[in-house]
């Protein structure tokens, strides 16, 4: 009878599953690996249409979201679940991803446990503990409780060795988040939304527009700015039209009210599911964002990105052209809409940039190498 090695995943986010997904499969289609799935559920219900899509069942659900929740109480509350699931099981291996709460308390409680652990999409760094805040910090504290880092960049894996990671721990494989979108932008994709339909019908009479902002640091003055500036790109361009899939936090949405709610070339939608989203990407013709993920899926589907932000983790993207980082200042913001709007060799010049973060085949590396160790 073969020894399987026992490799249990934990996450608790829309993002990490998706970009967790691809991994789980490759994991299950491995016959000397048992994979099992540990969800906090930090975020519940934009968690399960994800596990939905992707047909995951998880083995063990801590469903720790509560209304007004805290960091220290979603800190508190999963060190004390994991701890519960690691001693019953012990995994020969935890496997976390990014920069979430959970990312760092799974392996703080894997290392209580004395447990190795594995970081997917590992060194990403601002250099700003507080932006983003708390993920920089996040990844930073998991990296140190980390056996094998699988960075998805060699700019990722620059900054682990700058913070004494031994080399022989990191392993370069491309970034997950392009296998799972790979597999799940369809071109012929219709969505549910009339609206949306609609708009993407009129075809090149109409740029459409994505926006989705998020950001704690980007809440208040910075995000009115940031909506002004759409305003004033709207006024500008009368072929564009904006989507805006608005987030569910209450502060985010008076905003986006107040300034853009009355403007008839913008639709102000409720977050979409995974599958919708990225399919509206693909039809985009720009998107503005302070999204981190984005930045990395974009460049696969040679839509130019605006990152409403005033630092990224993702250096690569910027440095290859396919984004480019405006702050939240009203005037950097518009001039940069307007530049890209109104110029269409700067636009072809950042569509057709060529993407950093890998080619789609970056689960099956990573499950190679813990095959293999």
């Amino acid at each position: 009878m073969i020894n399987r090695k026992k490799v249990m995943v934990v996450f608790g986010t829309r993002p990490e599953a998706i970009k967790m997904a691809p991994v789980i499969q490759a994991l299950r289609q491995k016959e000397s690996i048992l994979c099992q799935v540990a969800v906090t559920a930090q975020h519940r219900e934009m968690l399960d249409q994800v596990l939905k899509l992707f047909k995951m069942v998880p083995d063990f659900d801590l469903n720790l979201m509560k209304q007004g929740q805290t960091l220290t109480e979603i800190t508190t509350r999963a060190l004390s679940g994991l701890k519960v699931v690691f001693q019953r099981e012990l995994p020969d291996l935890v496997l976390v991803h990014g920069d979430t709460t959970t990312t760092f308390v799974a392996a703080l409680a894997a290392f209580y446990a004395q447990i190795p652990v594995g970081h997917v999409e590992a060194g990403l760094r601002t250099g700003n503990k507080y932006s983003p805040f708390p993920e920089e910090m996040n990844r930073r504290l998991a990296s140190v409780l980390t056996d094998f880092h699988f960075a998805p960049t060699e700019t990722a894996k620059r900054n682990l060795l700058q913070e004494g990671i031994a080399p022989e721990k990191i392993f370069v494989t491309g970034n997950t988040v392009i296998d799972a979108l790979l597999a799940t932008v369809k071109p012929e994709y219709s969505f549910l939304d009339p609206e949306i339909q609609a708009i993407l019908k009129q075809g090149k009479k109409s740029r459409m527009v994505l926006v989705t902002t998020h950001r704690r640091e980007n809440l208040g003055e910075p995000m009115r700015q940031i909506y002004q500036a759409l305003k004033s790109m709207l006024e500008t361009f009368p072929d564009t039209h904006v989507v805006f899939p608005v987030h569910k936090n209450p502060k985010v949405r008076k905003v986006v009210t107040e300034v853009l709610g009355a403007h008839p070339r913008v639709n102000l939608v409720e977050p979409l599911d995974y599958e919708p989203f990225v399919n509206l990407m693909a039809r985009a013709h720009l998107i503005l964002t302070d999204s981190g993920g984005i930045q990395e899926e974009a460049p696969s589907l040679g839509v130019p990105v605006l990152v409403v932000r005033d630092t990224t983790e993702r250096p690569e993207a910027v440095d290859a052209g396919t984004v480019s980082l405006v702050g939240t200042n009203y005037e950097s913001v518009f001039s940069e809409l307007k530049r890209l709007l109104g110029d269409q060799t700067a636009y072809q010049k950042m569509a057709m940039a060529i993407n950093p973060y890998g080619d789609g085949s970056a689960a099956i590396k990573i499950v190679s190498i813990i095959a293999e160790n």
